[in-house]
């Protein structure tokens, strides 16, 4: 299965992709070279740990690299009314009586614990498309479905506070 990415988490990858290969790489490889020449390698930790922190950002590269070349790229937009890719949704859940807020954006930048839901998670797959007023059934994984209420829709137009995992 390919990702779904957008323009934007495409371009967001490749910046990093550049990041680590002109910048991360050279300093990371001059670390292994100043653990190196500590001398007996046998008993020196400090060139081990070098090495583990190069090879994490060279797998970082190749899983990003990934990434960008197997996505499936889809477009952000939504009608002005609609909730959409980027969109910070604020919905009203019946059974529990309480309003809370989410943010839909691709599975690369969810991050659930701060209320950053992807558009493919049973609430991101329900909400989108939607409008205000619309009463929406939520399918979980486990558990019975519930029903939440639209309230509010705001397009998102900044991502500068998304990151990429």
């Amino acid at each position: 299965m390919f990702n779904q990415l957008t323009e934007s988490d495409i371009k967001k990858m490749e910046e990093e992709i550049e990041y680590r290969k002109v910048v991360v790489r050279k300093e990371k490889l001059e670390a292994v070279k100043e653990a190196r020449a500590q001398g007996d390698l046998s008993e020196n930790f400090e060139y081990y740990a070098a090495k583990k922190d190069k090879n994490a950002n060279e797998k970082r590269i190749r899983y990003l690299d990934r990434m960008v070349r197997t996505a499936e790229i889809i477009k952000d937009e939504s009608a002005d009314d609609e909730v959409g890719l980027n969109n910070t949704v604020r919905v009203y859940f019946e059974e529990d009586d309480e309003e809370d807020t989410y943010r839909i954006v691709t599975t690369v930048r969810e991050d659930v614990l701060n209320g950053i839901i992807s558009n493919i998670s049973p609430m991101g797959k329900a909400l989108l498309g939607h409008k205000v007023g619309d009463r929406v059934e939520v399918v979980p994984g486990k558990g019975d479905p519930f029903h939440i209420v639209i309230r509010e829709i705001v397009k998102t137009t900044d991502e500068s506070q998304d990151h990429i995992r």
